[in-house]
């Protein structure tokens, strides 16, 4: 009798409530994109690209913990910030109202890949 209750405590303790280690991730990548709805452009374009480099960071962070559970999240995050970066490099070398529209709508693309892992990981890491 008291094998069967050790068995069940053990069987119990391999149940435990550990998230997958993309949840911790999850939160970095998302602290990191809430600074791109207020970018301090005082000094030029260098805290945008501080900021960019945070997002790369943590992205690429994300998408190596995650790209086999969730392989079209992480390359809709992987792509997102691609453009981004590259909108971001353009705007550095041209600043047109193009070029500033082009960051924009990349950096919003990059929210709505990032809401769309999180949308598919909420059952994981909650």
């Amino acid at each position: 009798m008291a094998l069967v209750a050790v068995a069940g405590v053990v069987a119990m303790a391999g149940c435990g409530s550990s998230k997958p280690a993309y949840c911790t991730d999850r939160t970095n990548l998302e602290n990191s994109i809430k600074g791109l709805s207020s970018p301090d452009l005082s000094n030029g374009l260098s805290s945008l690209e501080a900021q960019l480099k945070k997002i790369e960071s943590n992205a690429t962070t994300l998408v190596n913990s995650a790209k086999s559970d969730f392989p079209n999240e992480t390359s809709a995050i992987t792509s997102s910030v691609d453009s981004l970066k590259s909108a971001v490099t353009q705007l550095a070398s041209d600043h047109s109202a193009a070029n500033i529209a082009a960051v924009a709508a990349d950096a919003a693309s990059v929210v709505k890949s990032v809401k769309s892992f999180t949308d598919a990981t909420n059952s994981k890491c909650s």
